[in-house]
Parts: C-alpha cells; structure tokens; sequence
C-alpha cells in the first residue's frame, strides 16, 4: 500500500529543491512532518558566524518558519535532534538555553548528538523536527 508524502520547500528558507531534499516532509495518515536539519544558513545569504550564540539564532528562526509554513507551533513538535561539532557541557548550555527559550513549555522528545562534522566546515550546530500537523 502506498502512501502519500507531501514535500515543501517554503520560500522563506534555503531552497533545498534546487540540491535535491526537501526542507519538510509530510506523511498521512497521521500527518507528521519531518523537517530537515536546519543549520545557520539564510535563504539567500551564505555568510555564517563564527559564534554558536548567533549560529543558534538563525537556526531557530528557520525552524519558526518551517512551523509557519505548518500553520504548527512549538506544542506540535514531536520530536527534535540537535546535532553539535563541539558538544560538551558548557556549548550544549548555551545552545539548549535558546532552545528551551523557543520551545516555550512545550517538552518535545529531544537528542543531542555530537558529530565531527556538518554540511560546511563553518556550521557547529544543526536542528530537525518532527511535527504534528493539523491534516
């Protein structure tokens, strides 16, 4: 049985059609969205900082416009994995302050995983969702 997966790729993030992915993906019948990882990029500006603090804001203004694109909230993610290049106690704090700050009471089940690298050599922190939709 097949069953049907609806793609978007909303304007106000990076067009990942034009690299071959979808920034979110929706599966019935329960209506999840899987939102790729997001990282500190902007729709048409490639420069990066070099300071977590400002890599963590812009990933998570792209991971409110994902939620836009939704018509969800924060209370609608089901899931989230944040990737980290240098996890440890002190980066993770200050990552996760700006999460917690973001996800505004809602308790997601969340991972944190550190890995050596990401998509670019300048990226340190990477965020995806799984997000109940209204259907």
């Amino acid at each position: 049985m097949s069953k049907s997966i609806s793609r978007l790729n909303p304007k106000t993030l990076p067009d990942a059609a034009s690299i071959g992915y979808s920034q979110i993906s929706i599966s019935g019948p329960t209506r999840l969205a899987l939102v790729s990882g997001q990282v500190a990029w902007r729709r048409n500006d490639g420069s990066v900082s070099d300071r977590l603090e400002e890599q963590t804001e812009q990933v998570i203004k792209n991971l409110s416009s994902a939620l836009d694109a939704l018509d969800a909230t924060t209370h609608d993610i089901v899931q989230m994995r944040i990737y980290m290049t240098d996890l440890n106690d002190e980066t993770m704090a200050e990552a996760m302050g700006q999460i917690i700050a973001f996800l505004d009471g809602s308790q997601p089940s969340l991972t944190g995983v550190g890995v050596s690298k990401l998509a670019a050599p300048e990226l340190q922190i990477e965020v995806e969702m799984v997000v109940h939709t209204a259907g």
